[in-house]
């Protein structure tokens, strides 16, 4: 993969994850860079609350460029059996410590998104909120199927 590409976006974090619950994009403005390097592969798991609803926790990967000139990045997706009432939970960390938590509510259609600041500029000082590596962890309360068991 070209490293021009992969670090020409705010936020290189484009994931699209195709499993029973729907899809997730992360991504900054326009840009959308595909990871699919082995070491960013998604993972999600799907824990069982009752016999009726799970908690889908998935995590995913993407890297904040030093370059970066832009202030926003989202993270959004689609849950295709969301359990109405239950909002997503977004949890980011660097290096296994936690630097950011959000919670956004998710649309009747499943739709979901969350905006949050990368870096801020103020009298032309600029300041970098995110900046490397870091770790995004989405947890979602789902209807229970039989292609979402553990």
């Amino acid at each position: 993969m070209n490293p021009v590409l992969l670090f020409s976006s705010i936020l290189t974090l484009t994931v699209l994850l195709s499993f029973s619950t729907g899809s997730v994009f992360a991504y900054t403005h326009s840009d959308q860079v595909m990871i699919d390097r082995p070491t960013h592969s998604p993972h999600t798991e799907t824990i069982p609350l009752n016999g009726k609803i799970a908690l889908e926790k998935t995590t995913v990967f993407f890297h904040s460029s030093a370059d970066n000139k832009l202030p926003w990045a989202y993270v959004e997706g689609n849950i295709a059996n969301h359990v109405e009432g239950y909002p997503v939970i977004i949890q980011i960390f660097k290096d296994n410590g936690a630097v950011h938590f959000a919670q956004t509510n998710v649309e009747s259609d499943g739709d979901y998104e969350y905006k949050f600041r990368v870096l801020n500029s103020h009298n032309g000082i600029i300041t970098k909120i995110f900046e490397g590596d870091y770790s995004v962890k989405i947890f979602k309360v789902v209807y229970v199927t039989s292609t979402n068991l553990i």
